[in-house]
C-alpha cells in the first residue's frame, strides 16, 4: 500500500523528531479543549496539544516548516505565524477570511512555509475571534549551522510568554460586547508562562519560577501574547541587555525594564551574578490615557540554585501605569545593527506616501443596549470582514468580495489629536484593500487620533518586516518631521506602537505578492474594525508571483 506525501512526512517526522537538525521540520498541532485551573476557578479552554501556553516551534534560519493543524473543537480556527515573512506563501499566513477560510470542526490544514532570512524569536497564535487568548506559543528560529550570534553566546535559553487571563470564556466576553455595543470586560490577571502568581483575587495562584545557576548567561526570549495590554517586564536586582526584537538583531543596550506591545518579542541577555536569593519577576500594564485596563501585576520569581526556601523575595518598583517616558526611552534605544552581515536595507526612495489615521469612535446602533456601538477605523473606514477569503477572491478574480479603493490618506483632514472633530466625519464600512505594485516602496505614517479617546496602538503588518524611521507626538508634519527620519539604522520590526495622540512612520518594500493584513494588535480594536489589507501584485515570472493555492486549503 502506497503512502501519500503527507503520510510520508508524518512517518519521517517520527524517525527524525523536530529538534534534530534537518531542512524540513514537521509539527502536529491538535486543537482541543482542556480543563485548567487558574485564579481559583476551573474552566475548559481551547489549546493546542492540550498545552497552555502551546508548544514551541523550533527551527533554523531557512528551514522549511510543515505544521498539520487538526481542529477538534466546536469553533472555527486558524493559526497565524506572527512575523514570519511568508515569501510567496501567503496561503499559509493564517488570518481568517484574509488569506484563508477557517479550519472547520473536524477538519485539518497543512501549513507549509520557510523562515527565509530570519532568525530570533517570534510567536504563533490563533487568528480568529479572541481564541488567541489561550491558543498561542513561541517560535524560536536559530541561526544557520556554524553561524554565531552577534553577541556573547549564552549558556542557556529560556522562553517567557506574557499573557492575559479571563475567568470567563473569552468567546462569551467578546460576543456579549458585540451584542451590546459596549467595550468588553478587561482581563482578570496577567500571566507569565500561564501563571499569574499570587494576586488579590486568588492568593493561592501558582507562579512561574525561573531557576538559574550563579555566574551564567541566559538568553531570555520574552513574548507578549496578551490580547489587549502593552506590558512592562522587570526582574528585581537584574539588568537585561536587549539584543533582538521581532526576530531582527539590534544594537545591544542595557535596561532594567522591557516594554512590549501585544505581538512583539524582545530577546535579552541576563547575567546571573547575584549569588543566592529569590527575586521578583513582574509584568504590569501600560496605559497613559483614560481607557480601562487590567491593572493587576503578574508575578513570578527568579530563583538561584541552593537558595533557602524561607529566604525573603527581593522586590522591585513597578512602573506607573502611565509611564510614558519609560516607553519612549525604550523605543528610542532600539537601533538596527546595520553591519556588513546584517545591513539595514531602508528604502531611500518612496513610491507610495501614505497617511493612515487610526482610532476609535461611537456609531449609532438601533439594536445595541445604549443605541450606539463602539467602532474603530483607519482613515474613517471600519473594515467589514468578508465571508470569502480575500486572497482566494484575488487569485480567482471573484467579484463582490473586496474593493481596491482603500484611501491612502484621510478623506477629510482635521486636527487629528485636537479636541474638535468635524461633524461630517462619518465612519464608512467596507472590505477595502490598498493595491501595491510588486517591488514598490512604501512610506506609511500611522497617525493616532482623539475622536473618542487618544490611545497607544500596537499595529502589525503581515508579510513584511518594516523599518520604524520616525515617531512623535501631536499631528504629523511632513515638511518638518520627515527631515528627522532615521534612514541609517532604524529598528526593523513587524509590530510597532503608535504613541498616544502621536504618530509613527515606517518604510517597507512590497516584494511579497499576495494579500497582507494590517491591523491594531489590541484585539478589541481589531474586533471593532481597526484593520485593512494591502494587495501586492505579481511581478515578472513565477519567482515574483503568488503560486496556486494548496489542494487542502479550507473552504468557507
Amino acid at each position: 500500500m502506497f503512502m501519500s506525501w503527507v503520510q510520508m512526512l508524518l512517518f519521517v517526522s517520527l524517525l527524525f523528531p523536530a529538534w534534530v537538525e534537518s531542512e524540513i521540520r514537521h509539527y502536529n498541532f491538535t486543537v482541543v479543549l482542556k480543563n485548567t485551573t487558574r485564579l481559583c476557578s476551573t474552566k475548559p479552554i481551547v489549546t493546542v496539544n492540550g498545552k497552555f501556553p502551546g508548544p514551541t516551534l523550533y527551527a533554523r534560519e531557512d528551514d522549511n516548516v510543515l505544521v498539520n493543524v487538526v481542529n477538534h473543537v466546536k469553533h472555527n480556527v486558524t493559526i497565524h505565524w506572527h512575523g514570519v515573512r511568508q515569501l510567496r506563501t501567503g496561503w499559509y499566513d493564517g488570518p481568517a477570511y484574509i488569506t484563508q477560510c477557517p479550519i472547520q470542526p473536524g477538519q485539518n490544514y497543512l501549513y507549509n512555509f520557510t523562515f527565509t532570512g530570519q532568525r530570533g524569536t517570534l510567536l504563533w497564535h490563533a487568528h480568529i475571534s479572541w481564541l488567541r487568548s489561550t491558543m498561542h506559543g513561541a517560535i524560536v528560529i536559530l541561526p544557520k549551522k556554524g553561524v554565531p550570534y552577534p553577541f556573547p553566546k549564552p549558556d542557556k535559553q529560556k522562553i517567557i510568554i506574557l499573557g492575559e487571563w479571563w475567568k470567563a470564556d473569552t468567546e462569551a466576553v467578546v460576543n456579549e460586547a458585540i451584542q451590546t455595543g459596549l467595550a468588553p470586560n478587561v482581563s482578570d490577571a496577567h500571566t507569565i508562562n500561564g501563571y499569574s502568581g499570587p494576586v488579590s483575587i486568588c492568593s493561592s495562584e501558582g507562579a512561574y519560577t525561573l531557576h538559574v545557576e550563579n555566574s551564567k548567561t541566559y538568553l531570555l526570549r520574552v513574548i507578549n501574547a496578551a490580547l489587549n495590554d502593552e506590558l512592562f517586564f522587570k526582574i528585581a536586582g537584574h539588568d537585561l541587555t536587549v539584543v533582538e526584537v521581532d526576530a531582527a538583531y539590534v544594537r545591544p543596550f542595557k535596561t532594567d525594564t522591557l516594554f512590549l506591545g501585544p505581538g512583539q518579542t524582545t530577546t535579552a541577555l541576563l547575567t546571573s551574578d547575584r549569588g543566592i536569593g529569590k527575586y521578583l519577576i513582574a509584568i504590569s500594564p501600560f496605559m497613559d490615557t483614560v481607557v480601562a485596563v487590567d491593572t493587576l501585576t503578574g508575578m513570578g520569581y527568579l530563583r538561584y540554585n541552593n537558595t533557602h526556601p524561607l529566604i525573603p523575595t527581593t522586590m522591585t518598583n513597578i512602573p506607573p501605569v502611565n509611564a510614558t517616558s519609560l516607553t519612549s526611552v525604550f523605543y528610542e534605544s532600539l537601533r538596527s545593527l546595520n553591519s556588513k552581515e546584517y545591513p539595514a536595507k531602508v528604502p531611500l526612495t518612496v513610491d507610495h506616501s501614505l497617511l493612515f489615521t487610526i482610532g476609535v469612535g461611537i456609531n449609532p446602533c438601533a439594536t445595541c443596549l445604549n443605541g450606539s456601538r463602539a467602532v474603530a477605523a483607519i482613515n474613517n473606514v471600519t473594515f467589514d470582514m468578508p465571508t470569502t477569503a480575500i486572497l482566494e477572491a484575488h487569485y480567482y478574480g471573484i467579484n463582490g468580495v473586496f474593493t481596491d479603493d482603500f484611501p491612502g490618506k484621510p478623506l477629510i483632514p482635521f486636527d487629528y489629536t485636537g479636541t474638535t472633530t468635524p461633524l461630517n466625519l462619518q465612519t464608512m464600512n467596507g472590505s477595502r484593500v490598498y493595491r501595491l505594485a510588486y517591488n514598490s516602496t512604501v512610506e506609511l505614517v500611522i497617525q493616532g487620533n482623539s475622536i473618542l479617546a487618544p490611545e497607544s496602538h500596537p499595529t502589525h503588518l503581515h508579510g513584511f518586516n518594516f523599518f520604524a524611521v520616525g515617531r512623535g507626538l501631536g499631528n504629523y508634519n511632513p515638511e518638518k518631521d520627515r527631515k528627522k527620519f532615521n534612514l541609517v539604522d532604524p529598528v526593523e520590526r513587524n509590530t510597532i506602537s503608535v504613541p498616544t495622540a502621536g504618530w509613527t512612520a515606517i518604510r517597507f518594500k512590497a516584494d511579497n505578492p499576495g494579500v497582507w493584513f494590517f491591523h491594531c494588535h489590541l484585539e478589541v480594536h481589531t474586533t471593532w474594525g481597526l484593520k485593512m489589507a494591502f494587495l501586492v501584485e505579481n511581478g515578472e515570472g513565477p519567482n515574483e508571483s503568488l503560486p496556486p493555492p494548496p489542494s487542502d486549503l479550507p473552504q468557507c
